[in-house]
């Protein structure tokens, strides 16, 4: 059998997308585990539906299900298509929320586009991911994004880092074309800025507590840039999902 292979990036046309850790180049792909328990036993798929199989590296097969039972789906494949990154990688610098808030966090800025998520180790996160916390914090932002990414039908999974101290972050800003830190102070609106076209704008989101003035020393001196938002203070959950929302207007969605 042969498969049409373009590189053409796919449209969104309501099909699921579900994500292996390796896509077989083969005519029909298995899609077990719990990728397939979820999609029998929750999804309800059925034989002659459309869905996309992707790794979540940019490449995704499209094709219709051929079975669906305990062994999970079936799907004979169609087309193939390879998608680009972006021209211009949005990367968000976040600090540790509290509880459930950080993977609410990583959902946002998954479904808004952006590329990089770096946890953050502020000096006032109430969380303090230590030791092997740490690996298990990283691990559930990482399922988070991946989650996120399916539900989006995002044929790339954002790349979640491991945790970085301030001074790490400073060293990650060496490599972007813009830093932005949200602070609520800062004279400049993020909606004024001139934006690059290509390569790479890192939005920096403090704690709930608030950036220390070291840390907002620290950051400009890196090249980092302060902004703001708007009028309103937002959570640190929420304030990096809007802060990429007000990116991808002006550079993606335009």
């Amino acid at each position: 059998m042969t498969v049409a292979t373009d590189d053409r990036v796919p449209e969104l046309d309501g099909s699921p997308l579900f994500l292996l850790d390796e896509l077989p180049d083969t005519a029909e792909l298995l899609v077990g585990g719990g990728e397939g328990r979820h999609a029998v036993d929750v999804l309800r798929m059925t034989p002659g539906e459309r869905v996309r199989v992707g790794d979540g590296r940019g490449t995704v097969a499209e094709g219709a299900v051929t079975a669906a039972g305990p062994e999970g789906l079936r799907v004979r494949v169609t087309a193939r298509h390879e998608v680009p990154p972006p021209a211009l990688e949005l990367v968000l610098v976040q600090a540790l929320p509290k509880g459930e808030r950080g993977p609410l966090a990583v959902e946002l800025a998954t479904e808004l586009g952006v590329d990089r998520i770096v946890p953050w180790a502020a000096a006032r996160c109430v969380t303090r991911w230590r030791a092997d916390r740490a690996a298990k914090g990283v691990a559930k932002w990482r399922s988070a994004a991946r989650a996120a990414s399916k539900q989006s039908r995002r044929p790339r999974v954002p790349e979640v880092t491991d945790v970085l101290t301030t001074r790490q972050v400073c060293g990650e800003l060496a490599d972007v074309d813009l830093a932005l830190v949200l602070h609520e102070q800062a004279r400049h609106p993020l909606a004024r800025l001139d934006l690059p076209a290509s390569g790479a704008i890192a939005v920096i989101v403090g704690p709930e507590g608030g950036l220390t003035d070291g840390e907002v020393v620290a950051l400009t001196a890196a090249g980092a840039r302060p902004v703001r938002l708007g009028p309103e203070v937002l959570r640190t959950s929420t304030a990096g999902a809007a802060a990429l929302a007000a990116l991808s207007v002006r550079t993606r969605w335009a």
